[in-house]
């Protein structure tokens, strides 16, 4: 129990004894004494208690120390106090955020040693803390435990975790200013020690945040350690370079040298085309089913349709899901559970999809798009695809350049094309499944270049009220 119910009685010497001076101090009901060899002793030991007294802290009554000292003597070490969050979190997290929280605190919980000396080598650690660590499991009695207790890690990673266990600074100790910048710094950059993207260091400074909460919330911290620190990521840019992105010309020819590779490639095409013509993400469109579909009649060959998602399967490792499977099974992404979100699809995709349905039809769960053995399209399959039409489709230089690098560029493209045809802002967010902060974060020069469009409509309606 902590109180401000204290008295600090001046040294006594007791004569024949090894420690003659003897410090009194009462905390509450509780009296305390501390002996001590030397007279200086006694008293910087003295002067320190009184120093806690007039910075206005309390004391821990059944130990008679101040609250700082009792706090940093009862805590556990940071190593301990992430691998207890990674367990908090799991239950309740998705695959994604599960692989986010360990890659965050892979990355954070190397600054956060007392020394340096015998250290593993750096990607043995982060292998250790990410793969083993962070990553939790259910073991023989039913319990939830790091991988690294239910399984035995290979050498080095054994070696690895015993070597942090025993360096690892106590959490009131990390919770220093000096340690929380440290760790800051190192969570903004890659592994190449450049910056990393915007979104990206906001994420994992989030999770360490998170951790520091669970702190106060177990009572190890009183207050939250970020606050007050003077510190902000490098600056970066996290607009979509417009210079990388297909045109329409250019995500078609792409999209046609998709589905002339092969069976396989014919059967991906109408996958391609969700990624331009929707602006879907890929779990979106592996999710998608012919219920979703909701396409006009065949008599009316340019009327738009509509796809109503409501689901999400994003790739992951095995290790991270509860299914054991390489994906997740969830809601669509920034969603409430079972929200969904209806995207008008133009001629061009109603046939596409029309077109596979009658030649493929669907996977026994519906879905219009799976692998060889019912599962989830995989992200190499299509890549692999995607890699051959960029070599037949881009010049030697645009090849050798970032232009249209992965299949995600064709969703770039998509929404890019909205934005251009002078669809709403609002509207292009709904539709592509941004917020609309997000879709002014990233393409914030397309936006921008509709303030001409804008000021000549705002001009025609003043004309018009004159």
């Amino acid at each position: 129990m902590l109180t401000y119910d204290v008295e600090i009685w001046s040294i006594r010497r007791r004569k024949g004894r090894p420690k003659p001076y003897e410090l009194r101090w009462r905390v509450g009901t509780r009296a305390h004494s501390k002996s001590y060899k030397l007279r200086p002793q006694a008293d910087g030991r003295r002067s320190e208690l009184l120093a806690a007294l007039r910075n206005r802290e309390q004391f821990e009554e059944s130990t008679g120390l101040p609250a700082s000292e009792y706090e940093a003597l009862s805590s556990p070490t940071w190593f301990e106090h992430a691998t207890a969050y990674v367990l908090m979190k799991w239950p309740r997290a998705a695959a994604k955020h599960r692989v986010g929280i360990a890659e965050a605190l892979a990355v954070a919980t190397p600054v956060f040693v007392s020394t340096t000396r015998g250290a593993p080598d750096r990607k043995v650690v982060r292998h250790a803390l990410y793969a083993w660590a962070f990553r939790a499991v259910i073991n023989s009695d039913g319990k939830l435990v790091p991988r690294a207790e239910a399984e035995t890690p290979p050498q080095d990673v054994a070696a690895a975790l015993a070597w942090l266990s025993k360096n690892s600074l106590k959490l009131t100790d990390a919770a220093k200013p000096e340690h929380m910048r440290s760790a800051l710094t190192a969570l903004s950059l890659k592994l190449d020690g450049k910056a990393a993207a915007d979104n990206t260091v906001t994420r994992k400074v989030m999770v360490l945040s998170n951790a520091m909460r669970f702190a106060i919330e177990k009572g190890i911290l009183t207050k939250h350690p970020m606050l007050g620190i003077d510190w902000k990521p490098p600056e970066t840019d996290d607009e979509v370079d417009l210079r990388h992105v297909p045109g329409p010309k250019q995500a078609r020819a792409l999209i046609r040298a998709v589905g002339e590779q092969g069976p396989r490639g014919a059967y991906l095409e109408a996958f391609f085309g969700c990624f331009y013509y929707a602006a879907m993400r890929p779990g979106e469109i592996a999710s998608l089913k012919k219920a979703d579909c909701h396409l006009p009649a065949e008599d009316e060959p340019d009327a738009f349709g509509e796809l109503l998602l409501a689901e999400n399967r994003p790739e992951t490792a095995t290790g991270w899901t509860d299914s054991g499977k390489p994906y997740d099974e969830r809601g669509l992404k920034r969603r409430a559970r079972g929200a969904t979100r209806p995207v008008p699809i133009p001629p061009t995709l109603v046939r596409m999809l029309r077109a596979h349905m009658k030649k493929y039809g669907t996977a026994p769960d519906g879905r219009l798009f799976w692998a060889a053995r019912g599962g989830r399209v995989r992200t190499t399959e299509y890549c692999d695809l995607w890699a051959v039409a960029r070599a037949k489709v881009l010049t030697p230089e645009e090849a050798a350049s970032p232009f249209a690098d992965d299949p995600y560029s064709l969703r770039r493209a998509g929404i890019s094309l909205w934005i251009k045809a002078g669809v709403d802002p609002v509207e292009v967010a709904r539709r592509a499944g941004h917020s609309l902060a997000v879709l002014y974060r990233f393409y914030a020069r397309l936006l921008r270049g509709g303030e001409g469009r804008a000021n000549r409509l705002i001009a025609r309606a003043l004309e018009a009220e004159e």
